[in-house]
């Protein structure tokens, strides 16, 4: 059962979030084609991005996060490791100290994928194509806060945030440069490859533990290279990996149809990645390749499930989105879960149940962590008041950092999976302003 409601003092915290996130709605606004490119441009704007952003200010005389530069990778065009438009990736660095000075958190930033070129070449003039937009310095917070009092188990950790600019969770491979005439470089494989090895000379070879993570599209790139990443460590180290908010379910849409395969289909035909599957079958549609309850059948690490029940990203997005909806009847409720009708909701219960059986197999893997809250909301690891607060969303009277670092450690074994919406008071469910027109 959930812990009691928030106090009024953490009331605050929550009107921070809402409002943060009402602003950051009005700004994706831009993306005014949703309708007729279906999910293009809304995956373009992927919440994973804004979720490592600051949601509120910090309070008088507290220390904020740090601010981390960029580094853009070595010889990356001698690599062939190239964001999209040709430009090398980058990643951000913040050593660790004392007992942390051996611990490495490695972390793979999400951003959606592009289905085709003409996404794609979108993507090339976008910090989610090119290193040339990228911010020079990005605020570690939640789990990559150096502040122990929100970061608890990691923050005097090594931490790694690597930029995503390949389109398709760092795991395409094309040789070619060219498509229809003009330059792609779908390297996204490359990039992981490049990037991981830098790290290794840089101190991640000589990790006594290692943490692999990453939210949405990075989520689910947490899933495909977890093993990779257990390869590289040494043998005697604890290494582990977390996706959070990456589970995207294959499930039909309010009109019938399954959205999100017919786009990952897409992704895995442009960027050739069928054959990066084992997994896949030659009888499997490709689209069903690119979803976790394929890729987690091969995944042999401990791998921790964070992921809300009602995730914001994929009810807008893959459960109802703007193009099944010719009447706006989804309107009000995929921008906001307590204006849903009793009919809605019934359909979300329906989604999170699709959520809890394709895990179902996961809850008896002993060595795995689950932690499934009933909230509205997308990635909820890099937030201060998501992951580690007084404000917090609890599930079992924990919050989402105590139950991973009790997995982690192996302080117990952690299976946390909440009840149905709204019987939890401690969610922090996210309010949209209208940002897609047409």
């Amino acid at each position: 059962m959930p812990s009691p409601s928030p106090s009024a003092a953490s009331a605050p915290a929550s009107r921070h979030l809402r409002l943060w996130w009402r602003r950051r709605g009005r700004g994706g606004a831009v993306a005014a084609t949703f309708a007729v490119a279906l999910l293009a441009a809304a995956l373009l704007l992927s919440l994973s991005h804004y979720a490592s952003l600051p949601l509120a200010p910090a309070a008088s005389g507290s220390r904020s996060s740090a601010l981390v530069g960029l580094t853009l990778l070595r010889r990356a065009e001698e690599k062939g490791a190239l964001c999209l438009d040709g430009s090398a990736p980058g990643y951000h660095l913040q050593r660790g100290s004392g007992s942390g000075s051996q611990s490495w958190l490695i972390h793979l930033e999400g951003g959606g994928w592009c289905r085709n070129l003409k996404s794609c070449a979108s993507r090339q003039k976008s910090i989610l194509g090119s290193s040339r937009y990228m911010e020079s310095q990005v605020e570690f917070a939640g789990m990559l806060s150096d502040l122990e009092d929100e970061n608890p188990d990691f923050y005097n950790w090594n931490k790694v945030k690597i930029r995503y600019c390949d389109g398709a969770s760092f795991s395409g491979n094309v040789k070619d440069e060219f498509q229809n005439g003009t330059k792609f470089f779908f390297r996204g494989q490359r990039i992981w490859e490049a990037v991981m090895d830098e790290l290794l000379l840089k101190g991640l070879r000589l990790a006594k533990q290692a943490f692999l993570t990453g939210c949405s599209a990075g989520g689910l790139a947490t899933f495909i290279h977890c093993d990779d990443f257990r390869a590289l460590m040494p043998k005697d180290s604890r290494v582990k990996c977390l996706s959070d908010g990456g589970f995207f379910l294959d499930v039909e849409d309010i009109s019938k149809q399954r959205t999100l395969r017919a786009f990952y289909r897409d992704v895995v035909r442009l960027q050739d990645l069928k054959r990066r599957f084992l997994h896949c079958s030659s009888s499997m549609d490709p689209g069903q390749c690119f979803f976790p309850r394929e890729v987690v059948k091969d995944i042999r690490t401990p791998v921790f499930v964070l992921n809300p029940a009602y995730d914001a990203w994929q009810v807008q997005h893959v459960l109802a989105p703007v193009a099944s909806d010719p009447q706006r009847s989804w309107q009000d409720c995929r921008l906001d879960i307590s204006k849903c009708s009793p009919n809605q909701l019934e359909i979300l219960q329906g989604f999170r149940k699709e959520l809890h059986d394709t895990i179902s197999e996961l809850k008896q893997k002993k060595d795995w962590g689950i932690f499934v809250d009933s909230c509205f909301i997308h990635c909820q690891s890099l937030n201060s008041f998501t992951w580690h607060s007084p404000s917090s969303p609890r599930v079992n009277n924990k919050t989402i950092a105590e139950a991973v670092g009790d997995w982690f450690f192996d302080r117990r074994e952690v299976k946390e999976l909440d009840c149905e919406f709204p019987c939890n008071p401690t969610c922090h469910n996210l309010v949209f302003a209208k940002p897609f027109k047409g």
